[in-house]
């Protein structure tokens, strides 16, 4: 796992010229703007990686596991990230090693 704090970290290792303070600040307006066009209806494309949109989930019923109550879910809105092709190659191509919990693996199976 990756987190914003690691990503920037390593941009700044790559980019030793530039302070990492100002990596940080174009991190994190780029998020800010990808959050604000998938706030408004948009959809972001970036290719070679892929793209993001919004999946509306419409309510449904549903129960409370624990009490059994009965419910109707609330509507709501879901972000879908879809890779890019460019991106499915790559990531494919450098597999070698399985996901832990992946189930073409033989670990965890009972004979």
């Amino acid at each position: 796992m990756l987190i914003k704090s690691q990503l920037i970290a390593d941009i700044s290792k790559h980019l030793s010229h530039l302070p990492e303070k100002d990596i940080a600040l174009a991190i994190n307006s780029i998020i800010e703007q990808m959050s604000n066009e998938l706030c408004n209806g948009g959809r972001i494309e970036i290719r070679g990686f892929g793209s993001f949109s919004l999946h509306y989930r419409p309510p449904r019923r549903a129960h409370n596991p624990k009490t059994g109550e009965k419910l109707i879910t609330e509507p709501k809105y879901a972000v879908h990230f879809k890779p890019g092709k460019e991106m499915r190659d790559e990531v494919n191509a450098n597999r070698h090693v399985p996901i832990q919990g992946d189930l073409s693996s033989d670990e965890g199976e009972e004979d």
